[in-house]
């Protein structure tokens, strides 16, 4: 059984004084829910105070992205060397990187790579925009990204992975995709891909989350589904009162639909 994980994706919010004030918050009520593990990801600038906070208890920690070299002249990165001190987790590939930084499949397959040989956790997003979406396109775009994320990946490297279906056209509209809908590209598409490589066995081995416009009123919806194992929050996971139902709501719903 694949235990449900709810990472809060906070991008570039929260000073370091205002991440103190908003880990302080929840700390208590997020360490407190069972049956789903629980990951923040504050900017680079906090990553050591929130580790802090959170160390005594059961909430991991994650960054937003990452180089994939250990050192070297590459003013402004950060290293996966650096960040093992600090955190779990890291995201990968987020549609944001991707669409204003560069970052390609090819980037994304090396930070991966990188995050396994340092101990850390990857999260890799993936997802079509809307004109892709609207053209029939999501099976054969999102199963490329997969598959150039995943490159030379071995299948014990694979089924410890998160990965992360964030349809482009949801991420922070508002507009998220059904329920339904939103599974059937993690179950058939994504987890497909996944059998076609590696093997049924491993497919189901591998947590897939939704991303996209998640709310303590859709979590639910979305996790009485079989083939989504959590959720990539953005706005929500901002504020306490929002993240923290949130993450209540989804281990109920997932632990009822066992």
């Amino acid at each position: 059984m694949r235990t449900p994980i709810i990472a809060g994706n906070w991008k570039m919010f929260k000073t370091i004084a205002e991440a103190t004030e908003l880990v302080r918050e929840m700390r208590n009520d997020l360490n407190a829910i069972q049956g789903v593990d629980r990951v923040l990801c504050p900017p680079f600038t906090a990553l050591a105070a929130v580790a802090e906070l959170v160390r005594p208890t059961k909430i991991r920690v994650g960054a937003q992205d990452m180089h994939w070299e250990e050192k070297g002249a590459f003013t402004g990165e950060i290293s996966p060397v650096m960040l093992k001190e600090l955190c779990q987790y890291v995201i990968i590939g987020h549609s944001e990187r991707r669409q204003y930084f560069g970052e390609t499949d090819e980037t994304v397959n090396k930070k991966a790579k990188a995050a396994f040989a340092h101990g850390l956790i990857p999260i890799v997003c993936v997802g079509e925009n809307l004109a892709q979406n609207e053209a029939g396109q999501t099976e054969a775009f999102v199963s490329g990204q997969v598959k150039g994320a995943l490159k030379d990946l071995t299948a014990a490297q694979v089924e410890t992975m998160v990965i992360a279906y964030e349809p482009i056209w949801a991420i922070g509209t508002g507009k998220a995709a059904t329920a339904a809908g939103a599974n059937a590209v993690i179950g058939l598409t994504i987890r497909g891909t996944l059998s076609s490589l590696y093997g049924e066995a491993v497919a189901q081995k591998v947590r897939i989350q939704y991303g996209g416009s998640v709310t303590p009123d859709n979590i639910a919806e979305f996790m009485t589904q079989p083939d989504i194992d959590g959720a990539l929050v953005g706005g929500a996971s901002l504020v306490a009162g929002k993240f923290v139902p949130l993450v209540r709501q989804a281990a109920a719903a997932k632990g009822a639909h066992k």
